[in-house]
């Protein structure tokens, strides 16, 4: 017999930069809130690049949300809502799987934006064990800036040993497997 309970899950929308990430997460969360559903969004505050507040595409679409130090900070403020999105994932702690298993136990729908890999080609913070979790997994693709290709991996246009370094085009330019492993031979 099925119980009268809202049913949360865990959506994770993942790949390089310029990929499309962040649009895809907007989009979901304005069809969220044209159903009147009550949403919620949060960022990682370390993330100002285009604003304080908004988490912004860089194509220029944004929605408001809310900047956060840490992803325990999320079930705070996580009340009484439907829908929590969360973008940047990858700034986030190695908590973040937890809370949004939480969030989704609650029966709140989670949808999570990040990138899968760092710089190095390496899998990025929180986003295998939100890969792990998740009911739905969209990877989406940018195109290779060298070929045409599908992307594969972020590649850092300049020397910079930091794991997190924020940054666009000036930093960043997405490139498939084979372009990215000539560039780093």
């Amino acid at each position: 017999m099925f119980k009268d309970r809202k049913q949360g899950r865990i959506e994770v929308i993942c790949g390089s930069m310029f990929s499309g990430k962040t649009e895809e997460l907007i989009r979901r969360l304005r069809r969220a809130q044209f159903a009147k559903q009550k949403v919620e969004i949060f960022k990682p505050d370390i993330d100002v690049r285009y604003d304080e507040l908004k988490v912004v595409s860089h194509s220029g679409q944004e929605i408001m949300s809310t900047p956060v130090p840490n992803s325990t900070n999320i079930l705070l403020l996580a009340n009484d809502v439907d829908v929590v999105g969360i973008d940047e994932a990858q700034f986030f702690d190695d908590e973040l799987p937890n809370v949004c298993n939480t969030l989704a136990n609650r029966g709140i729908r989670v949808i999570i934006a990040g990138l899968d890999m760092d710089f190095l080609g390496k899998p990025f913070g929180p986003i295998p064990g939100l890969l792990a979790i998740a009911e739905d997994v969209t990877k989406v693709q940018a195109i290779c800036l060298e070929c045409g290709e599908l992307a594969y991996v972020s590649y850092r246009t300049h020397m910079n040993d930091k794991l997190v370094l924020l940054g666009e085009t000036e930093s960043y330019q997405p490139l498939c497997r084979n372009c990215y492993n000539q560039k780093n031979s």
